[in-house]
C-alpha cells in the first residue's frame, strides 16, 4: 500500500512539473515582456520569413516580427526565405519594429577591425562623448577611451571634438572587456619625429618647398614645411618695399618657397618668397634687344668703366674699351656722373642679370 501511494505521489509530481513547463512555454505575457524590452540600437540574430517588393519580414524572436527595408540589403534580389544574419533595430513604435542589416554589418566589421588592433597600432575614430576624464567613442562593440592627458596639445576645447574624426595609437587593450585605451598625443609625436627625419634627409639649398604660414610677426613669418618650422624674413618676401608681411602673405595659407639658408646643426631653415619671383632688374633686361640703342644716365664711375641706367630701369656696364678707341684715356675723362648718354646693347646675360653697353653719344 505504501508503494502504491509513493507511486501516485511521484506521478502527481511529474504531472505538475509537466504542466509548469507547458505553462512557461506558452506564457504569452513573458513573450510580450521580451518584445517590450526591444530598444533602438540593439543587435539581434534573426531569419527572413517573408519577402516583399519593398522589403522583408524578419523574425528576431518575440511576439511580432520586424520589417527589413529593401535598401538595407546589398543584394536584395539574392535574399531568400530562411536566410539568417544579424540586424540592428533602427525604429520602434509600439509593436512596429524596423531593422537594418547594413548598420549591423558595419558594426560587425568595425568590431573585427578593432579586435585586430595591437599595442602601438594606429586607428581612426569619431568622438561620441566627452567627460572630465577624456574622450569616448566606439569601434563596433569596442569602447574607445582617450584620457585627457593623451589628447592633442592643440585641442583647446574638448567639447568641440564631438562628432569629429581623429587618429590615435593604442596604448592599452582588453579584448575580453572589449575596451581600448589610446593616445592622440603619442601618435602626433611619432608622426612629427618621422616627418622631421624625412625633412632633414631631403632638404637642401635652392630646393622649392611647399609650406603653410603658421604665424606672422612684424619682421617675418614662421612657416610649417612638412611639420618643421622654418623662417621667412620680411626682406625675403618681395622685391618691392613692404611695411608689414601681411601685405604679401596670410596666416593659414600655403605658398611655394625657396630654401636660401640651411643650418642643420641648429635645425634652422631660412626661406624666400622673393627668390621665386623675377626681379625688376631681370624684367627690365628681358625688354632689351642686342644691337638696339637706348638712352640712359651714368649712375656710377668705376676704375675700368661706368654703370649706366637705362630709362626702363635696366642697368649695365660701359667698359672703358667700349667707350673710346684711345688707349690712354680714363673713363672719367669720357663720361661724368649723372651725364645723359646714348648706348648700344652689345650683350645681355639674363641668368646672371648682366648687360654690356657701347657708347654711342653723349647727350
Amino acid at each position: 500500500m505504501e508503494k502504491r501511494n509513493d507511486y501516485m505521489t511521484d506521478e502527481k509530481t511529474k504531472q505538475e512539473k509537466s504542466k509548469k513547463i507547458n505553462d512557461e512555454k506558452f506564457d504569452m505575457s513573458a513573450i510580450d515582456r521580451t518584445f517590450a524590452n526591444y530598444k533602438r540600437g540593439q543587435m539581434f540574430d534573426g531569419v527572413v520569413v517573408k519577402k516583399g517588393e519593398d522589403g522583408c519580414v524578419f523574425n528576431i524572436g518575440g511576439k511580432n516580427d520586424a520589417f527589413l527595408p529593401k535598401e538595407e540589403v546589398d543584394d536584395y534580389d539574392a535574399l531568400k526565405m530562411g536566410d539568417r544574419f544579424k540586424v540592428i533595430i533602427t525604429k520602434k513604435n509600439g509593436s512596429d519594429i524596423e531593422v537594418s542589416k547594413s548598420m549591423a554589418d558595419g558594426i560587425i566589421l568595425a568590431t573585427q577591425n578593432a579586435s585586430r588592433l595591437k599595442l602601438g597600432s594606429k586607428f581612426t575614430f569619431v568622438v561620441t562623448n566627452v567627460d572630465k576624464d577624456g574622450l569616448h567613442s566606439k569601434l563596433g562593440e569596442y569602447s574607445i577611451f582617450i584620457p585627457m592627458s593623451e589628447i592633442s596639445p592643440k585641442t583647446r576645447d574638448v567639447h568641440k571634438t564631438i562628432g569629429k574624426q581623429f587618429e590615435a595609437t593604442v596604448t592599452e587593450i582588453d579584448k575580453y572587456k572589449r575596451q581600448i585605451i589610446a593616445s592622440i598625443k603619442l601618435l602626433e609625436e611619432k608622426v612629427k619625429e618621422t616627418n622631421e627625419a624625412l625633412f632633414w634627409n631631403s632638404i637642401f639649398i635652392n630646393k622649392i618647398v611647399r609650406g603653410k604660414v603658421k604665424k606672422i610677426m612684424p619682421y617675418g613669418a614662421f612657416v610649417d614645411v612638412g611639420g618643421v618650422d622654418c623662417f621667412l624674413h620680411i626682406s625675403n618676401m618681395s622685391y618691392n618695399r613692404i611695411g608689414n608681411p601681411s601685405e604679401i602673405i596670410k596666416e593659414g595659407e600655403e605658398y611655394n618657397f625657396k630654401v636660401i639658408e640651411l643650418d642643420r646643426e641648429n635645425k634652422k631653415v631660412t626661406l624666400s618668397l622673393k627668390a621665386l619671383q623675377e626681379s625688376p632688374r631681370l624684367i627690365a633686361i628681358k625688354e632689351l634687344h642686342v644691337g638696339a640703342i637706348y638712352k640712359g644716365i651714368v649712375v656710377k664711375i668705376l676704375q675700368f668703366g661706368a654703370i649706366i641706367k637705362l630709362e626702363n630701369g635696366a642697368t649695365g656696364l660701359l667698359h672703358i674699351k667700349n667707350a673710346t678707341e684711345a688707349n690712354n684715356k680714363q673713363i672719367y675723362e669720357i663720361v661724368k656722373l649723372d651725364q645723359r648718354v646714348e648706348v648700344e646693347v652689345l650683350d645681355k646675360d639674363e641668368e646672371n642679370e648682366r648687360v654690356s653697353f657701347k657708347l654711342i653719344s653723349i647727350l
